[in-house]
């Protein structure tokens, strides 16, 4: 097996599944969950510290926000676009150990996220079913799912993101466009690759930033898609 060290001090990688010696790194994982009972959200509020409940305040851009912790201009992009700003009502609990934030619903749906590995948003998950218990309610702990995982990665070289989006936009059978490239609304360009169906947010710097994987493998197979396409689409300096 053929390991390369990519950076001083970094682990060794596997070429043999990393080819372009560059591993995402996983920066957030949105994992929902049924307690299978209906909760009574106002009581939730007031009895646990760790919680806040405002129907009247609280929209669905919160939830954008917490699903790309850090990214803040994607999360503009995304609120700008998509028109989230649309009420719901939720309790919002948040815990230290995993550092994560879940939105709990009256249904007895729950969304998970903040984690940065599959495991960890597991034991969230399952830490705040036990918070739901303590408060007198019969959660259940049924139909855990990995909903979107996002990675972020940098190739370390700058990328003409006019090119790649003149290139890649006639590859489409949709008629939307493979890449999306507007400067003027968001800086980076867009990339929705259909196998695996993943979006990629393409930066001139080279960071890169991956999002739509239900597993790992989905954003690590993304990223060694792209790498050869943006190689061809290096940045000479001048």
């Amino acid at each position: 097996m053929e390991y390369h060290q990519v950076l001083e001090g970094s682990q060794p990688v596997d070429l043999s599944r990393h080819p372009s010696g560059i591993v995402p790194t996983l920066q957030n994982i949105v994992s929902t969950v049924n307690l299978d009972c209906k909760l009574d959200l106002k009581s939730i509020a007031l009895q646990a510290r760790n919680a806040e409940y405002n129907p009247k305040i609280v929209y669905l851009c919160d939830l954008v926000l917490n699903f790309l912790r850090g990214i803040v201009l994607i999360c503009i992009y995304f609120i700008l676009t998509l028109g989230c700003f649309q009420r719901f009502a939720a309790v919002i609990m948040r815990i230290r150990e995993p550092k994560t934030t879940a939105l709990i619903f009256a249904s007895g749906k729950m969304v998970c996220t903040g984690a940065k590995n599959e495991a960890q948003s597991k034991l969230a998950a399952r830490k705040y079913a036990r918070v739901i218990q303590k408060l007198g309610f019969p959660a259940k702990f049924k139909d855990f799912k990995i909903q979107n995982i996002v990675g972020s990665c940098d190739v370390k070289f700058p990328i003409r993101l006019e090119g790649l989006a003149l290139a890649h936009r006639a590859f489409s059978s949709v008629g939307d466009s493979f890449a999306c490239y507007e400067p003027e609304l968001f800086p980076g360009l867009i990339y929705r690759m259909k196998q695996p169906k993943i979006v990629l947010l393409i930066f001139v710097s080279g960071k890169i930033v991956l999002t739509g994987a239900k597993v790992r493998d989905e954003t690590y197979a993304a990223f060694e898609n792209i790498y050869p396409v943006l190689t061809g689409f290096r940045k000479v300096p001048q």
